[in-house]
């Protein structure tokens, strides 16, 4: 289930691509398909292990070509390790509003992306996150270990990408279908996945991504304006923005295998 549209990024065969906070990889494996060289990067542990082994197995499957896979590791994305203009496009899904120092991260970001480079970014969207948040304690921080920190509204984060030094280039709301299920995981608890209700809706989504019918997408391309659960931005590093790294930090160049 892809939330990024790779044709708003101009992504071609051989373009260097960061993911930060990659998670398990569903967006770096659409990027390494379409014959970029990817480097995946996460702060959890476990997550880095699945999506190096996927792309491994995707290599062995032939799904992918072995110069294709440039790094999975771990690190921070508040202080990434990789010198500065060194990918032409960088993307972060649903990270942001998990970081405290969310500026910090985006700056980094900005930093690492070359100039003339693509960015894209999704978190929740205002509304939908707030029925979350207001539905239980449970699915935000400080109650959820790791949980959210912030709801975003369009206006922040937008202010906050073009203070990076981000031309934006356009926003859209995806994943309708999804927040009633969300609406209805924090209305029972959100660790209460064994509920009847919860258990038929996930079956549900899990079966859309899967068949991808007709009357879904429709219904998505319908209702996600209004009810999408993430926001997507789309942002593009202007050519004449010099490079910023703080004073004093090394850069360190990008590493070449995993």
């Amino acid at each position: 289930m892809l939330t990024i549209r790779f044709d708003r990024l101009g992504l071609r065969p051989g373009d260097r691509v960061l993911d930060v906070g990659a998670g398990f990889g569903r967006h770096v494996f659409e990027c390494a398909r379409r014959g970029a060289d990817v480097v995946a990067l996460d702060y959890a542990e476990n997550e880095v292990v699945e999506t190096r082994a996927t792309l491994g197995a995707m290599v062995a499957a032939g799904e992918i070509e072995l110069d294709r896979f440039k790094g999975v590791l771990r690190g921070d994305a508040t202080c990434l390790p990789f010198a500065d203009d060194s990918f032409d496009i960088v993307i972060t899904s649903e990270v942001l509003e998990h970081i405290q120092h969310d500026v910090a991260a985006i700056d980094e970001m900005v930093r690492v992306l070359k100039p003339g480079g693509m960015f894209a970014a999704t978190v929740p969207a205002w509304m939908p996150e707030k029925i979350n948040w207001m539905l239980s304690d449970e699915y935000h921080a400080p109650k959820a270990d790791g949980g959210h920190v912030r709801i975003y509204s369009k206006t922040e984060l937008a202010a906050k990408l073009r203070s990076a030094g981000l031309d934006l280039r356009g926003t859209h709301r995806a994943h309708a279908l999804h927040s009633p299920y969300w609406w209805l995981k924090c209305a029972v608890g959100p660790r209460n996945d064994d509920h009847a209700l919860v258990a038929k809706y996930r079956s549900f989504l899990e079966w859309d991504i899967v068949e991808q019918p007709t009357s879904t997408r429709l219904a998505e391309r319908v209702l996600s304006p209004a009810l999408g659960k993430s926001i997507v931005f789309y942002g593009h590093k202007p050519v004449t923005q010099p490079a910023v790294r703080p004073a004093g930090e090394p850069a360190v160049e990008a590493p070449s295998v995993a």
